[in-house]
């Protein structure tokens, strides 16, 4: 095959030549979406701003110019940990590619340098503070630069959830290469973190590409808290038994704890926090990455750029901070365009503990109010009794209509007018003198004779027992929805004692009535056998999943030998086509998506050779 370094200086030709690569270099027929816009943007040398959800083909949108037009393509990424991996996918299909990180001894960073200006690479992956130094930015200055891929670019936002203070200084771009064109690629951008990004980027005249955020091969599924971690369990094993997924905690001991009671339970968990040593930490992202069944339990510290396409799964034992902390970690799962699930155990404890979060911040009060505001959002979709997905699309300024691939779509769940209940509950938090706590509020209003109650004298109480009709699990989501409908707070400083707000004034008065989810008891997961997934979710016959099988073990023996994650040779996609359609020919196995003309050539007659034990 011709070399995807032969470029071809001709302006006219340079559309043509993009799909040209599209096709021979990355094995893709045709573009998707807007990323042949995006391309041809710069390639034209203009600026863009790309939002794309993940698995949506961000990456093609800079590395197809960066190979169209003269020069090395330079990109801006945070993800040291994950660059070796990034080179190593593209060197898997020709493309010549390097990074220049910290991990790297001088002698290693002066050779890639070398070939940087001598024009021997393609891309050249780099992290914002290394990029920052004198030494790359003249290294910069005497090369040729085709174009600046700024990846991850919420990281530039403030008020984002992944803020990083070295992207703000990425400015220096446009005013020391003004005529090198820029694309800021992101997943996740609410319009206040977009403003920001064009601000502090300088891309006042780029162009925005926005995809739809909807990622419908996720199912969104947000469950009621009661022990989470077998909630967790049940789920895994019941759904998700033998797959590689992701679980989110809020704290580094949940993880350790986490992970440790899934690996008792024979679930191979694997812990990952940034308190951890530095090459544990690293070596359990390689054994993610390269192993087929791993569950990662984590830190949001982990998952950023994290290019596994069968992530079948990713759970959250705790509330996260933001919607679009939430997309973006849920947005790992299902890359491959599989079937893939979100899900989440909520309870009342996860509003406290964020409310607390966020008052005992540090931050100046503007910032905790925008912390406010976006937790709000988070919260209203725990509670919502719409379809998940609407209301996760409408907070990106998105329209939609109900999915019918989300838990409030597929069991719709019950409201109720529970204004007699939550004036029963705020009465009891008046009557205790808003001194006590959730547990102490319950157990007065449940008439639980507890000896804290009966020391303060509360069984004396007008509203002692008054909702003895309701289960403690039916009152904890009465009060968790009030907490996050504002009629409550908690005061942190006088030991988590309940508070009426000014909002409670008018459900107490009778003026204003109020709509609360009802509360379900937790089902478990049905357990479902691997076979018989395997054929409902891949679409693949009987003898077409034994091809498809025996081509998993063939992929996971070659990456290991070439010392690269499974996925970097095939993913699951482009394997169970093949599984599909059983090409008996080089020329067959050229029409299959993901197969390019480099990968033809170093696996063509290997998978031909296997899918003829078959014939």
């Amino acid at each position: 095959m011709s070399s995807v370094m032969e470029r071809q200086p001709a302006q006219d030709g340079k559309s043509a030549r993009a799909l040209e690569i599209l096709q021979t270099v990355f094995g893709y027929p045709s573009f998707r979406g807007e990323q042949q816009a995006i391309v041809e943007q710069v390639l034209g040398g203009g600026d863009a701003l790309v939002l794309m959800p993940t698995g949506g083909g961000k990456s093609l949108c800079y590395q197809i110019p960066a190979l169209v037009r003269d020069g090395v393509g330079v990109v801006v990424s945070p993800l040291i940990a994950l660059m070796q991996d990034q080179v190593d996918a593209l060197a898997e299909v020709g493309v010549r590619a390097a990074f220049l990180n910290s991990t790297q001894t001088y002698e290693e960073a002066s050779e890639i340098e070398r070939r940087v200006r001598r024009g021997e690479i393609d891309l050249v992956y780099v992290a914002p503070e290394r990029l920052m130094t004198p030494r790359c930015l003249d290294l910069l200055e005497q090369s040729n630069i085709a174009l600046f891929a700024i990846d991850e670019a919420h990281c530039v936002s403030q008020w984002g959830h992944d803020f990083r203070p070295e992207y703000i200084k990425l400015s220096v771009l446009h005013e020391r290469f003004p005529h090198v064109p820029r694309i800021a690629l992101t997943a996740t951008a609410d319009g206040q973190t977009r403003e920001e990004i064009i601000r502090r980027l300088q891309l006042e005249e780029a162009r925005q590409f926005v995809a739809s955020f909807d990622r419908p091969n996720i199912r969104y599924q947000i469950v009621e808290k009661a022990n989470g971690r077998k909630q967790l369990l049940d789920f895994i094993q019941g759904a998700h038994s033998g797959e590689a997924g992701i679980v989110y905690c809020l704290s580094r001991k949940k993880v350790e704890e986490t992970a440790e009671f899934l690996a008792e339970n024979g679930i191979a968990a694997l812990p990952y926090h940034a308190g951890m040593d530095y090459q544990k930490r690293t070596a359990h992202q390689a054994r993610f990455l390269r192993e087929e069944s791993i569950v990662m339990v984590a830190t949001i510290a982990f998952g950023m750029g994290i290019d596994k396409p069968d992530v079948r799964f990713v759970a959250h034992l705790d509330l996260p901070k933001s919607i679009e902390g939430y997309y973006q970690e849920t947005g790992r799962a299902g890359r491959d365009g599989g079937p893939a699930e979100a899900w989440m155990a909520y309870g009342l404890q996860d509003v406290v503990q964020q409310r607390r979060m966020i008052e005992e911040s540090d931050a100046d009060e503007t910032f905790k109010r925008v912390l406010g505001v976006k937790l709000d959002a988070m919260l209203g979709l725990c509670e919502t009794l719409e379809c998940r997905r609407m209301r996760l699309l409408e907070y990106f300024g998105q329209s939609a209509a109900p999915c019918g691939n989300c838990d409030t779509c597929l069991s719709p769940p019950v409201s109720f007018d529970a204004t007699v209940m939550v004036q029963k509950l705020l009465s009891t938090v008046y009557r205790v003198e808003q001194r006590f706590g959730a547990g102490h509020v319950l157990d007065v209003l449940r008439g639980v004779e507890s000896d804290k109650v009966k020391q303060w004298r509360h069984d004396q109480l007008s509203t002692f027992g008054i909702g003895n009709a309701g289960s403690e699990a039916e009152w904890r989501a009465i009060l968790r929805q009030s907490i996050a409908l504002g009629l409550l707070t908690v005061d942190y400083d006088a030991y988590n004692a309940l508070k009426l707000t000014d909002a409670a004034r008018p459900v107490l008065t009778g003026k204003q009535q109020v709509q609360l989810r009802q509360y379900q008891k937790p089902v478990k997961t049905a357990r479902v056998s691997s076979k018989s997934k395997g054929f409902a979710e891949s679409g693949l016959s009987a003898d077409e999943q034994l091809i498809f099988e025996k081509l998993r073990w063939w992929r996971v023996e070659t990456a290991r030998a070439h010392n690269v994650p499974a996925y970097v040779i095939f993913n699951d996609a482009t394997m169970r086509e093949i599984a599909r359609t059983k090409p008996g020919s080089l020329a067959d196995l050229r029409g299959v998506s993901g197969v390019g003309e480099k990968k033809l050539e170093s696996y063509g007659q290997e998978i031909i050779a296997l899918i003829a034990e078959f014939s």
